[in-house]
């Protein structure tokens, strides 16, 4: 009786390895349009200079190419399980990144900082038990702006935060900097709000990571922290 054949990582590289940079897929990130996938990283920095697929041309969108990405986490377990040390080996060189970005406050070196939930410089919040929740993630500074359109200041019960410099995962997404927002503020939860970033609305499932790297232009000292802004829904149908 033959025994099974057994199964090389090689003969799976076709299926796992990027494009563009023919390395192992990191993050694996899908084109919706034409269904291929492409290291998070390759495709976002592709589509700042191309609206086409980089493997078979296909325009994905007019203006804006980026809103037809997803993230594909089921091809990034299945990655991590066949090849070795791949994981690990990519946390440190993601830690190694944001530290040379200088992510530092107040005198701590890198990502893997002794807080890492969402919350304000100082302010205890009766916080529950998420508090360690992300605390080996990246780390990164913004600052919350309220940026209130004219026609609305009768009705507006949005004000800016008496705090608005927090400090949260790269991981966290726009959704929940709305929530934080509607709590510190006491908002209705009818109440709806926009996160902007240089003047464009951000998605609710946009990471601070993602808006970091393809809509926060500014580069260098002055990059840091990030800002957003916030301001009430504004209706335009």
């Amino acid at each position: 009786m033959t025994s099974p054949r057994k199964h090389l990582v090689k003969d799976f590289n076709h299926f796992i390895t990027c494009y563009v940079c023919k390395g192992y897929l990191i993050k694996p990130t899908t084109v919706t349009e034409c269904l291929h996938t492409f290291c998070k990283s390759c495709i976002v920095q592709h589509f700042e200079d191309s609206n086409d697929c980089p493997k078979c041309g296909i325009q994905v969108h007019e203006t804006n190419p980026r809103e037809m990405l997803r993230l594909d986490n089921t091809l990034e377990e299945i990655i991590f399980k066949l090849v070795p040390e791949l994981r690990e080996k990519e946390q440190q060189q993601e830690i190694e990144f944001w530290r040379s970005r200088k992510w530092k406050e107040n005198g701590e070196d890198g990502p893997r900082s002794k807080r890492s939930r969402l919350d304000d410089d100082d302010d205890d919040g009766g916080g529950g038990g998420d508090g360690d929740y992300h605390r080996s993630d990246p780390q990164i500074a913004i600052c919350l702006g309220c940026c209130c359109v004219d026609s609305l200041v009768g009705e507006n019960v949005v004000k800016g935060l008496m705090k608005k410099f927090i400090r949260c995962s790269t991981r966290v997404t726009v959704g929940t900097i709305k929530k934080f927002l509607s709590l510190k503020l006491k908002l209705p939860s009818s109440y709806e709000l926009d996160v902007l970033c240089n003047g464009e609305i951000m998605g609710k499932d946009h990471t601070m990571e993602f808006i970091y790297m393809t809509r926060w232009r500014l580069r260098g000292e002055t990059a840091y922290p990030m800002v957003l802004e916030y301001r009430p829904r504004i209706d335009f149908g």
